[in-house]
């Protein structure tokens, strides 16, 4: 019976506007940003550096090379100027980024209009001091290499990050948003159609045919799937515009964590499914669903926030929590690898979150979903549950 009512499930919210509407608005922003990313991470700059005289061009070309280390997409190059009135005109207009002008008795100064931009005043700093500093050398009749022996400072990291971490906390919080934007809409709507059956009295025909516990089952087993299949829909989606764009390094960095998303969001949805069914038999019209929902929509938001904000202790003890593992632990895989004890930790207290929480809301569901005419308090829906 229970399959039945599944298939009635996903034929009816498959074919709703809102359904149609979001997975198309995601599906677009998916391939949106991906592009999007494509580009910002592809996109040489230019830098047009103002210079006066031979030195500011000598350093400039220097500073070429060390912007190159620094900036893979950055480029610097020089473009003479008559005089340092000049070269700040050309700043104002437009026509130069930066001007490296000499000062007298004190070296060289680094001109911006509004700004210095980082790579790039590094860059020029290091050159032109370097230059300069061979020159002084040079004039004093002193040996550089003797003189610098010894002297270099290494730099060295314990526990060095990943070389693509941009790419790997961007992967980090769209997943993050992904679950959450998917199971608020899918558990709103699987809210709203229990709602719906009770305000119309189209559920106590129903009931009269169907065990209500098959009821439940059924529409969580239909709203399952079809989020479930939204989902792998994004995912393939998101896969062929990496191809696409040239990004299929992407794939070999965020793979693992793709595979377990798709594992925690099964775990995580089929869960939260049965609490946002209780939650749609606890109202009476749709006017109350917002305060019987509110709840679900509290405990979606603590891993949100906690994902994006919390420091790696926090998300670490979170991603191992019932439920809230479903968003924290798919962001911590994308940023770096994660130990094998704590990825079995957060799948098995899903997995009992899942029995424990599924086996509670099919109770409250029995004793609520034919109560009408008023919206039912959590205490009474606890009380219902024993």
């Amino acid at each position: 019976v229970w399959r039945a009512v599944a298939a009635r499930e996903l034929s009816t919210q498959a074919r709703s506007k809102a359904f149609l509407l979001s997975a198309g608005f995601l599906a677009v922003g998916l391939v949106g940003l991906i592009i999007v990313l494509s580009i910002v991470s592809g996109r040489e700059t230019t830098r047009d550096v103002a210079v006066v005289d031979d030195l500011g061009s000598a350093a400039v070309d220097r500073a070429a090379a060390l912007a190159g280390e620094l900036d893979d997409d950055l480029t610097l190059r020089s473009t003479a100027a008559a005089s340092p009135a000049d070269a700040e005109r050309a700043l104002r207009e437009g026509e130069a980024d930066l001007a490296l002008l000499p000062v007298a008795g004190a070296g060289y100064e680094l001109v911006g209009d509004d700004d210095l931009p980082d790579a790039a005043a590094q860059a020029l700093g290091a050159a032109t001091t370097e230059l300069l500093t061979q020159r002084n050398a040079e004039e004093q009749g002193v040996d550089l290499d003797d003189l610098a022996a010894g002297v270099q400072v290494e730099e060295r990291l314990l526990d060095p990050g990943p070389d693509d971490q941009g790419l790997r906390e961007a992967a980090a919080l769209l997943l993050v948003v992904l679950f959450f934007v998917t199971a608020i809409t899918f558990g709103m709507a699987m809210a709203s159609t229990v709602t719906q059956e009770k305000e119309s009295r189209v559920v106590e025909i129903l009931a009269a045919a169907v065990p209500i516990r098959a009821l439940l089952w059924g529409k969580i087993v239909g709203t399952s799937a079809l989020a479930f299949a939204q989902t792998l829909l994004l995912v393939l989606i998101g896969v062929v515009a990496l191809l696409v764009t040239g990004q299929a390094s992407a794939l070999g960095v965020l793979g693992g964590a793709i595979a377990w998303y798709v594992v925690f969001f099964v775990l995580g949805y089929v869960t939260l499914a049965s609490l946002w069914s209780v939650a749609g038999s606890m109202a009476s019209r749709q006017q109350d669903l917002q305060g019987t929902t509110a709840p679900l929509q509290a405990l979606l938001m603590a891993p949100y926030f906690v994902a994006i904000t919390a420091g790696e202790s926090v998300q670490t003890v979170f991603s191992m929590l019932p439920v809230v593992s479903t968003m924290v632990m798919p962001a911590r895989l994308a940023q770096g690898p994660v130990p094998a004890w704590q990825l079995a930790v957060a799948v098995g207290v899903t997995l009992l979150a899942a029995v424990v929480l599924v086996r509670f809301s099919a109770r409250v569901y029995e004793r609520t979903l034919l109560q009408t005419g008023r919206r039912i308090s959590f205490g009474e829906a606890l009380r219902h549950a024993r």
